[in-house]
């Protein structure tokens, strides 16, 4: 890692106001900054409880006025330790940048120093097109439920291939057991998992082991209980409404001062605990008109972040809309994101192996939509959506690989189900191991689910730990609508019971079977074949070409010198298949590439059942493939033929390689 910048510093850079929240400032004195600009007078509420360890009188302080709505002051005899709350008219409210909730969301702020020595010097951050992740839930991956006991699961992660950890919404919500979703303290570390010291651990840690760390964020909405930005200013807007409540106000009147609060946001998870990457939930429930939206406002922060940390600052998106501006650069007319989730690999691959066709599953279920994920990224790029009846999306082929996060399994698409049943739940092992082949092998960037590279069995339903018996009741009720489409008959589970939350914990040593152990062993070799195989890594889009002949896909990715090919059959009965005839360098030497086995499914030591296919093999060399069974192969060829362009001219790619046309490698 390089030499670090304060929060407070980059701030300032990247937004022109003060760091909001309170803010250590050195000799026991610490900063108070707040925007309240409808306040006519505001002061800071020490509590006695605690100054720098020891007992002390309340004290309440003014809070002035320093222009624009903003209200700062230096208090002395104040550091770390001390709890607080302003006072808007009267009226006392906990910091809405507060860093610490030690009581949760009904108890005072707390001041807390996020400066602390790093381990993390050696850390050197990969691409975020290079990753495989790893998303987990904190308090539900180990029955600690704490970012400590996290830590002991590192080693193993590690070990299994794993480069990137990213973790559910950390940020201050209701009680003790929520997805995250719900967090109202956007800035402070949820106080059950450990706090803001226990998530600089983790991630600490994580680097120590040369895993990277994404953070889910959530900028589109707070929760509903112990919200307390809209007592400050207009952080919300009744212009929109949101599936999950008010709509963050980022294009009324004073909308710029509540973009400077989220992108202060941003500032600490890259500058104070140096994740990796955000993860931003929902970015179609931004609703936002202006020239310059706010998701590409943060994306050209990012981007000037990580000039002045000297270290990516990557931002990956969750959108429904199938918008390929979403990660289009900047300089091209797009957002400028990283990369966002692809929903549509999701449902075109869970759609074919469970048959399932009801709620937004009736677009999906052919082995073309896996093919088309695969090949070009969203499945619905402006055809007609039976389940939305109407048209849906807009051509993504022509971004690479690298833009797209795919996955078989995350927490929405088991949450969204009644019962929240994981994949091994619904499957049998054979089309659980195809399931992840497709993801692991398929370009992209891979994200598993904590536990699904061993077949977990515990269900991940939506859980919370709301206080007021109204909302929760409210609660219930929306999970019922918003499921209906996926209930299948079943009734949800409560939300509210403790017993829901407790369903979904990870016990150490659950699955120590041989069909789990195999299974994580398919993941270890799948990885560890992206990583082996230059071919496997990092694509681009004319390196990438997938296609279905009945209920067989081909995969064929490429690099300079070699290439694989994958089959995966997507259907209960056999089929057959040929190695194809790899193009030819159009040389006087004669050349007759053989293809080798890279990963067979048949093999017994990843589960396998069914009869191998051939070692290897010259081109046209017949393949029979088992049901739900997939292979990989590989062959080396010294030079490949460019592809001409429209005005005659070779087209060659930035490796070596030349851009191949859909004839290529046995493509139609």
């Amino acid at each position: 890692m390089t030499p670090e910048r304060s929060s407070d510093d980059l701030s300032q850079l990247l937004t022109g106001m003060p760091l909001l929240g309170a803010v250590p400032v050195g000799d026991g004195a610490t900063r108070f900054s707040l925007w309240a600009p409808a306040a006519r007078s505001v002061q800071v509420h020490l509590s006695g409880d605690v100054v720098n360890g020891d007992a002390a009188h309340d004290r309440l302080v003014e809070v002035p006025e320093v222009g624009g709505g903003y209200r700062a002051v230096v208090v002395d005899d104040c550091g770390p330790g001390q709890r607080y709350r302003f006072v808007l008219d009267g009226h006392e409210h906990a910091d809405p940048a507060s860093r610490f909730q030690p009581d949760g969301v009904f108890g005072p702020s707390e001041v807390v120093e996020l400066a602390r020595p790093w381990g993390d010097r050696d850390y050197e951050p990969r691409p975020l097109a290079d990753l495989v992740i790893s998303e987990v839930h904190i308090g539900t991956v180990t029955p600690g439920g704490t970012f400590a006991s996290a830590i002991d699961l590192l080693d193993g992660w590690a070990e299994l291939g794993i480069t990137a950890v990213e973790v559910m919404p950390v940020a201050q919500f209701s009680g003790t057991r929520n997805w995250g979703y719900d967090g109202v303290f956007p800035f402070a570390v949820q106080h059950s998992y450990g706090g803001p010291d226990g998530f600089a651990r983790f991630v600490d840690a994580c680097h120590q082991r040369g895993l990277a760390v994404v953070l889910d964020v959530v900028y589109n909405h707070l929760g509903p209980e112990g919200n307390v930005l809209g007592a400050y200013g207009p952080y919300f807007t009744d212009r929109y409404r949101t599936p999950w409540g008010e709509a963050v106000n980022v294009d009324g009147p004073a909308s710029d001062d509540v973009r400077a609060f989220w992108l202060q946001n941003a500032v600490q998870w890259f500058a104070s605990f140096h994740v990796d990457a955000l993860r931003l939930d929902a970015i179609h429930g931004i609703v936002d008109p202006t020239a310059v939206p706010f998701v590409e406002e943060l994306t050209r922060a990012a981007s000037m972040l990580g000039a002045g940390l000297r270290r990516p600052c990557a931002l990956v998106a969750e959108s429904a809309d199938n918008n390929p501006k979403v990660v289009t650069a900047r300089d091209a007319g797009g957002v400028g994101m990283d990369a966002q989730w692809n929903d549509d690999f999701h449902h075109a691959l869970h759609a074919v192996v469970t048959g399932e066709r009801t709620g937004y599953y009736a677009d999906f279920g052919r082995a073309e939509d896996v093919a088309r994920a695969m090949d070009q990224g969203f499945v619905y790029q402006g055809a007609h959506s039976v389940y939305r009846g109407r048209r849906h999306g807009a051509p993504s082929g022509g971004l690479d690989p690298e833009r797209f996060v795919v996955f078989s399994q995350n927490h929405d698409q088991i949450g969204n189900r009644a019962r929240g049943d994981r994949l091994a739940s619904l499957v049998d092992l054979d089309r659980l191991r195809l399931a992840a082949a497709a993801v692991l092998l398929a370009p992209g960037i891979p994200l598993l689910f904590m536990g699904e590279e061993y077949g977990e069995t515990a269900p991940f339903p939506y859980f919370v730990d709301h206080q007021d018996p109204e909302l929760l009741e409210a609660v219930r009720r929306g999970r019922i609508q918003e499921i209906g489409p996926l209930a299948s008959g079943d009734a949800p589970l409560d939300p509210g019971d403790v017993a829901t939350f407790r369903s979904a914990v990870l016990a150490p040593g659950r699955h120590g079977g041989e069909p789990n152990w195999m299974l994580r062993e398919l993941y270890r070799r799948l990885i560890d074949l992206r990583r082996r195989e230059p071919a496997l890594a990092r694509s681009r889009r004319y390196q990438a070409r997938a296609e279905a002949h009945g209920s067989v896909i081909t995969l064929t990715r490429r690099a300079a010198g070699s290439a694989v090919v994958v089959w995966l059959n997507l259907a209960d009965e056999a089929a057959g298949a040929a190695l194809p005839v790899p193009p030819r360098s159009g040389g006087s030497v004669p050349y007759e590439p053989a293809w080798q086995v890279l990963l067979d499914s048949a093999d017994p030591a990843i589960g396998g059942s069914g009869s191998p296919v051939p070692a290897g093999g010259l081109p046209g060399t017949a393949v029979t493939l088992a049901p739900w069974a997939f292979s990989a192969f590989r062959v080396q060829v010294p030079t490949w033929p460019a592809r001409q362009g429209p005005d005659g001219t070779a087209q060659q790619g930035p490796d070596g390689t030349a851009q191949q046309g859909p004839a290529a490698m046995g493509g139609a």
